[in-house]
């Protein structure tokens, strides 16, 4: 039976929240100062109709939105989204009792996601391939995703195609897809080892798709053309899988702030570095010294590096930061540090850098939460947080991209001269 409520304010992923004789009622895609009809399912509902519409709301460009879990704030506008965004991260700088200079949200959707993951499924005999609609297990076919780049149009096409090549195993797969300026490279996770067979089958369709990689589980199948992402100057080619920004312009975005974090810097630390979105940029005017726990991404960075001409040093280190970071004796010989952890944080490295002082961190966060713990380790041991800037790059999501800027209070001798 539905239920008659008013929305009082927006939760931390998006839901419209109204206080009830029964505790309060989360409402995907509800707004402020609505009033709408329910059917509750304990603390959760589902929106029936909206009776009385906010003025912040608009209509959802996508045909899937509503069904499909990507997008949870297609139906927000402008401003009341980018106040929803900003105040994730105002939020847990607050419960982290850290008064902070929070910037505008900075618009970093550029032309789309450059990577997807479609869902491929087998129901009623028949292979179906999607995402997955939000808070559960349940497939959404697309034909095509809005937010994604027009170079990924084909990339639900491709998907279907190549998990039709897989059904008769059974499993449930899941398909990355990247576009990259030499077309879509493509990864394939859950089938396991192929046999030979399977493996030309794949190759075929990988030319008649006009894939530049295709993968299985990080295992090449065919590599028709070298997969190559644009990262300064220089031209990556990402290990099958590699993280990447979600967006070009999201990347570039943090790059430009982590670069104007680091302009007074001669020798320069890039923790948790990737196949180096920041590394390398860096490296056009400083030396480098990039760590990461994943070899094979450092080794794309270490190629990039050497084939880019008038590149400073850039070295390379395969090391376990969440497990061996960095110690303060280490970190004395850089000017400044760079970390870009994955969305769990860098706690032990937070610690290390604390007490080295060096003159200027720059921490690039996918977590406010965890980005909120990290600075307050950061602040507890002398360093000012500068500036915090956040970025839209998974636009319409929860998920919000931070940079905050660092500066020691209480610097050694080394860290004085360079911040000056």
């Amino acid at each position: 039976m539905a239920e008659r409520v008013a929305i009082a304010r927006l939760g931390g992923r998006g839901d419209g929240i109204a206080e009830t004789a029964n505790g309060p009622v989360f409402v995907p895609y509800a707004l402020p100062d609505e009033t709408v009809l329910v059917e509750r399912h304990g603390a959760r509902a589902r929106l029936v109709a909206v009776e009385t519409p906010s003025p912040d709301r608009i209509e959802p460009f996508c045909p899937y939105f509503g069904r499909c879990g990507g997008c949870l704030a297609q139906h927000m506008g402008a401003a009341a989204y980018a106040a929803w965004k900003r105040g994730i991260l105002d939020k847990a700088l607050r419960q982290a009792r850290l008064p902070a200079p929070v910037e505008p949200l900075v618009d970093a959707h550029g032309a789309g996601r450059r990577r997807v993951t479609f869902h491929a499924r087998l129901k009623d005999g028949r292979i179906r391939v999607g995402y997955m609609a939000s808070g559960s297990h349940d497939l959404v076919e697309i034909a095509i995703c809005p937010i994604a780049e027009p170079a990924l149009a084909e990339a639900p096409r491709a998907a279907l195609a190549l998990a039709r090549l897989l059904e008769r195993s059974g499993k449930p797969l899941d398909v990355q897809v990247t576009a990259t300026g030499t077309g879509l490279d493509i990864d394939l996770r859950g089938q396991g080892p192929i046999d030979a067979r399977t493996r030309l089958s794949l190759s075929d369709a990988a030319a008649a798709l006009d894939l530049a990689r295709l993968s299985v589980h990080g295992d090449v199948v065919v590599e028709r053309r070298l997969p190559m992402i644009a990262m300064g100057r220089a031209q990556v080619v990402p290990s099958p899988g590699s993280f990447l920004q979600a967006t070009a312009r999201g990347e570039e975005v943090l790059s430009a702030l982590v670069l104007e974090g680091c302009a007074a810097a001669r020798r320069v630390a890039d923790l948790f570095a990737g196949c180096g979105p920041f590394a390398l940029r860096l490296a056009e005017a400083r030396e480098v010294h990039a760590l990461d726990g994943d070899g094979a991404a450092l080794a794309a960075l270490d190629r990039a590096a050497r084939g880019t001409p008038g590149l400073r040093p850039v070295k390379t280190e395969t090391r376990d930061l969440f497990r061996r970071p960095l110690l303060p004796p280490e970190l004395a010989r850089f000017d400044a540090v760079v970390m870009d952890p994955p969305r769990a944080g860098a706690e032990a490295q937070a610690r290390q850098l604390a007490a080295a002082k060096l003159a200027v961190v720059v921490s690039v966060s996918c977590d406010a939460g965890t980005f909120a713990r990290d600075a307050a380790i950061l602040i507890e041991g002398g360093y000012r947080l500068e500036r915090v800037v956040p970025v839209d790059q998974f636009k319409y999501s929860p998920h919000l991209e931070i940079v905050g800027l660092f500066r020691a209070e209480r610097a050694g001798k080394r860290a004085k001269r360079v911040a000056t």
